[in-house]
């Protein structure tokens, strides 16, 4: 433990793990050999193991970040989840999103970073990439290695390269 960092109470910090100017709330799980540098986690949420978390990352309530996985910069709703092999860099994820492996917020233009908006309760599936800027509305799916180079409406379905939507969910 570094700088400014707190731990509430029920706390678990596994082995091999680095924490500076963290907040842990109550009865957050930190597996092994996780990084986490100017972060807030609130309660009951589970990091890692091999996860690395920065520049003002707030993860929610009851979200998971799992086995390498980077959050950078970003909002991560309540209840949301990204359990592998993802890229979450400049990005806000509404409550209860599950995040498929090999998800990557293409942030960086080359030029400017862009931020991605995934609303409440949206399954973006593995290998999808976000380029950014870009929203999921609330309820959408996307289908496996789907590129999102727009704006998805909400209760879709979208799935392709580039993504198209192909139907209403509701």
């Amino acid at each position: 433990m570094e700088g400014a960092s707190r731990i509430g109470s029920g706390c678990t910090v596994q082995s091999w793990t680095r924490l500076r100017n963290v907040t842990l709330e109550d009865e957050v799980l930190i597996r092994n050999s996780t990084v986490i540098e100017d972060c807030l986690i609130h309660a009951r949420a589970t990091i890692g193991p091999f996860s690395r978390l920065r520049m003002n990352a707030q993860i929610g309530e009851k979200a998971a970040i799992g086995n390498f996985v980077e959050v950078k910069k970003s909002k991560i709703g309540n209840g949301t989840k990204a359990s592998h092999l993802t890229y979450l860099g400049d990005a806000t994820l509404g409550d209860k999103v599950n995040i498929g492996a090999g998800t990557v917020t293409c942030n960086y233009d080359g030029v400017n970073k862009h931020e991605t908006i995934i609303e409440d309760g949206v399954k973006i599936g593995s290998d999808t990439m976000l380029v950014a800027p870009v929203r999921v509305g609330r309820g959408s799916v996307t289908g496996a290695g789907t590129d999102v180079t727009k704006d998805i409406p909400p209760d879709s379905l979208a799935v392709g390269v580039p993504a198209v939507v192909k139907k209403k969910l509701k």
